[in-house]
C-alpha cells in the first residue's frame, strides 16, 4: 500500500524571479503541497540539496549561474544527489538544452505557461517514482525476469533501471549501443528489452530489426524509451516491430504496463 502522498512531498523550488516562485508556489499549494523551499540560483539549490535532502527539485531553465541542464547534470554527477528527482518548467523549446535533460531521466517538462493539470501529473507521477504502486505485480514471478536496457546515456540507462528495480526486477544488463545489445541478445536469454532510438554504432531501429529478423528471441518484447521528435522515423520504427513506444521522461506507470501486458501477459 502506498504510503507517500501529494501534500508529503518538501520541494525545492529553483526560481530566480520573484514573481514565478509566487505563481508556481501557489499552484503547488493549490495542488496540496505543503512544505516547498525556494532558491534563486543554481549554487544555492546544490547546497541546500545538501542541507536536506527534497523528494522533487523544480527548477527554471535559465539561472544567473547555469542552466538547468547543467543544475540536472551536476545533481546526476553527485551519488548523494543523483536519485532527486527534477522537473523542469521553461519556455525553452531548443533541443540543444532539452535533450540532455530528456536523457538525463527527468520526471517532467513543463512548458511555461503550463495548464495545472500538467503540473498534478507531474506530482502524481513523482509520487509514482518515490514509491511505486506494486499491488496488482504480486504473486507474480518479477524477481525471475531479465531485462536488457540499451541506451548510450549512462544516466538514462541509470533512471530506467532504478524503475526497473522499484517493481521488483533484479536481473538487468546494460548496453550502451545496439551493437553491444546485439552481443548480449546472442549470449543471453531476456524478457524484456528497453532502447533508446538515437544511439551510436547501431540506432534503436536496426537493433529492433536484427532481433526480430535475426536473432534466437525474435519475439521477445521490445519498449523503445525515445526523445526522437521526428514522426516520420518514429512511424518507420513502430512497423520495425517494437511492443510499445513513448517519450522521454517517461512515467514509471508506462514500465508497469509494459512488465504486465508484454511480459507477464495480464490485463
Amino acid at each position: 500500500m502506498r504510503t507517500i502522498t501529494i501534500d508529503q512531498l518538501t520541494i525545492l523550488l529553483v526560481e530566480p524571479s520573484s514573481t514565478q516562485q509566487r505563481i508556481i508556489s501557489a499552484h503547488l499549494r493549490e495542488l496540496g503541497v505543503i512544505n516547498i523551499d525556494c532558491a534563486q540560483t543554481g549554487k544555492s539549490a546544490l547546497e541546500r540539496m545538501k542541507q536536506f535532502e527534497p523528494d522533487l527539485v523544480i527548477s527554471s531553465m535559465h539561472l544567473s549561474d547555469m542552466t538547468g541542464t547543467e543544475l540536472v547534470q551536476t545533481m546526476k554527477q553527485n551519488p548523494s544527489l543523483a536519485s532527486i528527482p527534477y522537473m523542469l518548467i521553461s519556455s525553452e523549446t531548443h533541443v540543444r538544452y532539452l535533450t540532455p535533460l530528456r536523457q538525463a531521466g527527468v520526471i517532467a517538462i513543463l512548458p511555461k505557461p503550463y495548464a495545472l493539470q500538467q503540473l498534478n501529473q507531474a506530482l502524481f507521477t513523482t509520487v509514482d517514482f518515490l514509491e511505486p504502486d506494486t499491488e496488482d505485480l504480486e504473486d507474480q514471478p518479477i524477481e525471475e525476469l531479465r531485462v536488457l536496457i540499451v541506451d548510450d546515456s549512462p544516466t538514462s540507462r541509470h533512471h530506467v533501471r532504478r524503475v526497473l528495480e522499484s517493481f521488483g526486477v533484479k536481473e538487468i544488463v546494460e548496453a550502451e549501443n545496439g551493437k553491444r545489445g546485439i552481443e548480449f541478445i546472442e549470449n543471453d536469454y531476456f524478457d524484456l528489452v528497453v532502447t533508446d532510438y538515437n544511439m551510436p554504432e547501431m540506432d534503436g531501429k536496426e537493433f529492433t530489426e536484427h532481433i526480430r529478423q535475426n536473432s534466437r528471441q525474435a519475439s521477445v518484447p521490445i519498449l523503445m524509451i525515445t526523445s526522437e521528435p521526428d514522426m516520420r522515423r518514429l512511424a518507420a520504427v513502430q512497423q520495425s516491430g517494437i511492443s510499445a513506444i513513448c517519450d522521454k521522461p517517461f512515467e514509471p506507470e508506462t514500465i508497469k504496463r509494459t512488465l504486465k501486458t508484454a511480459v507477464l501477459g495480464l490485463e
